[in-house]
């Protein structure tokens, strides 16, 4: 071999060796921090099961407690007291709850009390589908993996005794009480009751579970917290309480606080592995779960098969140019947006109806947690153009739902509606997908569902309770200080929307005027005096004493929610250029939207706002402004780090709104099937389509930056056409095969 092709071969094979696929650019632990509530736990893409490190619980040296505030999250970078892996968690939500089943490993004397045994760590790893940590206080390592429905834990001990404990009692659920038994001195089986998520005392379900250690213990047994008795002193302190441990009873154990250990003589590196399989229909179909998905105990296989079903679904998308950094956002942002929502139906297919105590069957997936208000927004546009027969699969389960239960989701949790947040989400984001072309569901039952929603007088109306006055005068009046009145009428005003869109198209031509005046009404709360929404009373006057500006950080905000009048003001996506008018016409309205961003009052993490930086491309001339504020925000609250989202996760939304504008176009309008085009944070992007339904089968998004400052669009091209302005189809897109952007460093 001639030595110019010897060392050609050699630098391809050293390239190819260290060539990083979609999958090694993700970072787990960005979101930690900073309220994001993701976690770095070790989940297969849209996995029932999540095994996940919980270190949220407090101890007598380290006084962080997830009970002493609100906490969302089973894990925080800002903490290290790890008490165990939780089997089955949620990821981005406002919310706590789950988290539970937790199992931890100890070594020296046997304590039950997780104010204890609870460890500091260090050396953490995280990556799809695999977390590992060593706990500093026993020198155990411990890994955790995970099948779509089955977690397995490897924990590797010193020579002398180890335990592993499993926790029924504690976690960040709201609701208490468990149950478990012993099946062999290898296996035991239970359930534990979860719920009440987001205030909704009646969101109640049962998680089943079996669980199956690959090494017999030399001692096991229940634990079992005892009642405090007055007058009979306490075996520990009053702090910790006081704990039975049962060492020969093995029928079943119930109880609000309660606990399964395993006791071994241990060698020195003796690794010991734990799966968990979880159902929410029967023990017995979480056996299955876990026999069918890992029948073996085989570490490294379970995480490299987690691996390549990460892999093959980032690598949906190929980004080239941009730095590492903004790689690592990227991916991570798809990686945390196919979290949820998550399969429901087990290995054979049974799954929980809504709201019912009937079993289900499907053949394809059953899906769950519907954190609705925030993904009709940009996750389901997102889901529509990347992987649409899982988003036909999503709304299928939405329909199903309806067929249950009598009503559309709205914010689901394991068959159970929590009724969170405001508005009828499930129209805009099944109108989302149908506008843009998606088919393959019962549209007219889709219809029938909807506008059962839209009409239905309010006090049999579950998902609209202030329907009688919406309906009657065209907007809800505020009827308590903090009734979050204003917020609701914009969530219906889109939605109603949505559905005039959605009954045009299917000839519906009544209904589509009804709906269509209805989402006009948000110009009842415009108050020339400040510019802004305003809350009106029920006797039709302005609220007062009003503060546009109240609402900030949280602070109870008369008629907004988490929020003030200027996160609001501008969510009217489907008529921005009525909402021009109201304010004097197209300049006033560009320089009211700019002070938004100019006087800090712009929230990233908050919905209603984050389509904000996209709407003055709807206005000649001043598409430069989106271009930059879209640049700025991504440069500052979009990070590698675990501050690296700028809020709350909110189950993939805050993801979303990344990826849509690193890649260069965004939904600006739920519902409507345009794209709001911006300039590309990468050279090259190639969206690999499913032919299925787009038969273009590829769409190459290419804009090259001659310097870091080349921000700002010169020219676009979609196929061979140059378009002139700053909105494309999305059916113009998926055809185009290729988008072309020039770029450059000052406004055209």
């Amino acid at each position: 071999m001639k030595k110019k092709q010897f060392l050609t071969l050699f630098l391809t094979i050293s390239l190819s060796a260290f060539a990083q696929e979609p999958v090694d650019y993700v970072n787990p632990f960005i979101g930690t921090s900073n309220y994001g509530t993701t976690n770095p736990g070790a989940v297969c893409p849209q996995g029932m099961m999540s095994v996940v490190p919980f270190n949220v619980m407090g101890s007598e040296t380290n006084k962080f407690d997830k009970d002493s505030q609100w906490w969302s999250t089973p894990y925080s970078s800002d903490n290290d007291f790890f008490t165990g892996f939780a089997h089955g968690s949620l990821s981005g939500v406002g919310c706590p709850e789950m988290g539970s089943l937790l199992l931890m490993p100890t070594a020296g004397e046997l304590d039950v009390d997780f104010r204890h045994y609870g460890s500091h760590y260090k050396e953490e790893v995280a990556r799809p589908g695999y977390y590992s940590t060593v706990l500093t206080k026993y020198n155990i390592k411990a890994e955790a993996t995970a099948a779509p429905r089955t977690g397995l834990s490897r924990f590797t001990f010193p020579e002398g005794k180890g335990h592993i404990l499993l926790n029924l009692g504690e976690g960040l659920t709201n609701e208490s009480g468990a149950t478990v038994r012993f099946v062999s001195d290898t296996e035991i089986e239970g359930s534990k009751l979860l719920g009440t998520f987001c205030y909704n005392p009646q969101a109640v379900f049962p998680v089943y579970f079996v669980m199956k250690l690959s090494k017999a213990p030399a001692e096991a047994g229940y634990w079992k917290k005892q009642r405090e008795m007055k007058g009979v002193e306490a075996e520990w302190d009053v702090f910790s309480g006081k704990y039975k441990l049962y060492t020969q009873y093995t029928r079943e154990m119930s109880g609000d606080d309660v606990g399964v250990w395993f006791s071994y003589d241990t060698q020195a590196n003796e690794q010991i592995e734990v799966k968990i399989g979880i159902s929410y229909v029967s023990i017995e179909n979480a056996r299955e779960n876990m026999e069918r998905e890992i029948p073996h105990f085989d570490f490294e296989a379970v995480a490299q098969a987690a691996r390549t079903d990460w892999n093959k679904m980032l690598s949906v998308v190929d980004v080239e140019g941009g730095t590492k950094d903004e790689k690592t956002i990227f991916y991570t942002g798809l990686y945390h947006m196919l979290i949820h929502p998550n399969i429901l139906q087990d290995v054979n297919g049974e799954y929980p109806k809504m709201e019912s105590l009937a079993t289900g069957h499907t053949d394809k997936n059953r899906y769950t947690v519907y954190s609705l208000w925030d993904t009709y927004r940009n996750v389901s546009s997102l889901m529509t153009l990347l992987y649409p027969s899982k988003q036909l699969d999503i709304i299928q389960t939405m329909l199903d739902m309806y067929r249950e239960n009598g009503w559309l989701p709205k914010w689901e949790l394991y068959g159970r509606e929590t009724f969170t947040m405001e508005g009828d989400p499930s129209i805009p984001y099944i109108v989302d997908a149908w506008m843009k072309g998606l088919r393959g569901f019962d549209e007219n039952l889709a219809y029938e569902a909807m506008r059962k929603g839209a009409t239905t007088p309010g006090e049999f109306n579950l998902l609209r309770p202030d329907a009688n006055d919406y309906f009657s005068l065209g907007y809800v009046p505020l009827r308590e200080q903090f009734d979050n009145s204003v917020s609701h009428a914009l969530e219906y005003y889109i939605a109603d929307w949505s559905l005039s869109r959605f009954a045009q198209a299917l000839g519906k031509k009544d209904d589509a005027k009804l709906f269509y005046d209805r989402s006009m009404g948000y110009k009842h709360y415009y108050c020339k005096d400040f510019g802004t929404l305003r809350p009106i009373l029920p006797d039709g006057k302005f609220y007062e004493p009003f503060d546009p500006k109240q609402g900030a950080n949280f602070e109870p905000s008369p008629g907004f929610h988490e929020g003030n009048a200027w996160n609001y003001t501008f969510y009217v996506p489907h008529d921005i250029k009525g909402l021009a008018k109201l304010m004097g016409g197209d300049k006033k309205f560009v320089a009211k939207l700019q002070s938004v961003f100019d006087d800090g009052n712009y929230d990233p993490a908050n919905e209603p706002d984050i389509a904000y930086p996209y709407l003055f491309s709807y206005f000649k001339g001043e598409a430069w402004r989106t271009q930059k504020e879209v640049h700025k925000i991504l440069q500052t609250g979009y990070h590698n780090a675990p501050n690296g989202v700028p809020g709350n996760e909110d189950t993939g939304t805050m993801s979303a709104w990344a990826i849509f504008s690193m890649m260069g176009f965004y939904p600006a309008c739920p519902g409507s099937p345009d794209y709001v085009l911006t300039s590309p944070t990468f050279d090259r992007v190639t969206i690999h389509l499913d032919k299925t339904y787009y038969p273009a089968g590829k769409l190459v998004i290419e804009a090259p930056h001659a310097t870091p400052e080349s921000i700002y669009i010169q020219e676009m091209k979609a196929g061979e056409k140059k378009l002139k302005g700053f909105t494309i189809s999305h059916q113009d897109l998926v055809k185009a095969g290729k988008l072309e952007f020039v770029l450059g460093e000052e406004p055209k």
